[in-house]
């Protein structure tokens, strides 16, 4: 029987900690590594961090927008980043944020949570706006296949701010009425156990201001937090920023880590997977 996500992504946690390292091939950073904007330069960008993460980190996040952004051939060079991923052993979250409808959600879901697809990631990020229960062919399929779901709660732009703290009938912002359908799911199908449908929240933001911290989860969410590091969030902070969420924080962290360039990648994540830790107790 296939483990589920939470138990995975606990494993993760005692044995390499933490620390999710984003894989972002802007731009500006292939310039500043001497590689080619094309499919090939992210390519061998996304490959360069794999090797830097293995050993170190435990969990990588591909963002999938500057891999499509090449069309087909950024996607052959994304299905190689996934596949040496998993090959070096690391937890892959697919940074895709997908949200559909009925048969295009469960689409979605099949490219990139069924087991052996080119696209095969083992979280990714959905986008729930168009409801929650949009979300069920995802949440399904990864339950059947031990994968995990990450929904989009709250984030830092400001439009999305006035869309997740607007309060529902029976008094709860939307954010908080996404957390808590989470929490709701994992208490069904993980009761005592981390579960494997999880939340991305900024480490930027005042969850108090979203409603998150009024009503404390009953199970262990996965919290994929982005925003420290390049972003101004501390990892010192963490206990602070998340209160009765903090067990579940992954500490996500992208420009910090890849600025340091090829040459330095590999020491910035062993100082960012130093740092979590210490942050951690």
């Amino acid at each position: 029987m296939t483990a589920s996500f939470g138990t995975r992504l606990d494993e993760v946690f005692v044995r390499s900690g933490r620390l999710c390292v984003g894989i972002d091939p802007h731009r500006f950073l292939l310039e500043a590594w001497g590689l080619p904007d094309t499919a090939a330069g992210a390519g061998a960008f996304g490959l360069a961090v794999v090797e830097a993460a293995a050993g170190r980190a435990g969990i990588v996040k591909p963002q999938v927008a500057f891999f499509e952004r090449f069309g087909s051939a950024g996607y052959i060079a994304l299905e190689g980043v996934l596949a040496a991923a998993r090959d070096a052993g690391l937890l892959v979250i697919g940074d895709a944020k997908r949200g559909e409808i009925g048969t295009s959600m469960e689409g979605y879901a099949e490219a990139w949570l069924t087991p052996g697809s080119p696209l095969e990631v083992d979280a990714l990020t959905v986008n729930p706006y168009l409801g929650f229960g949009s979300l069920q062919p995802a949440l399904e399929l990864a339950e059947q296949h031990g994968k995990g779901v990450f929904v989009l709660t709250a984030t830092s732009n400001p439009e999305g701010r006035d869309v997740q703290r607007a309060e529902d009938g029976a008094g709860l912002t939307v954010a908080a009425s996404m957390l808590d359908e989470i929490d709701h799911w994992n208490a069904r199908h993980h009761p005592g156990s981390t579960g494997s449908i999880g939340a991305v929240i900024g480490a930027t933001l005042r969850l108090e201001e979203f409603g998150l911290t009024a009503v404390p989860p009953t199970t262990t969410i996965p919290i994929l937090a982005p925003g420290f590091g390049h972003q101004g969030a501390s990892v010192a902070d963490l206990g602070s920023i998340y209160g009765d969420l903090a067990p579940g924080v992954i500490v996500s962290e992208s420009r910090s880590i890849l600025a340091a360039g090829p040459s330095g990648i590999a020491d910035a994540v062993e100082r960012s997977v130093a740092a979590v830790r210490s942050a951690r107790g």
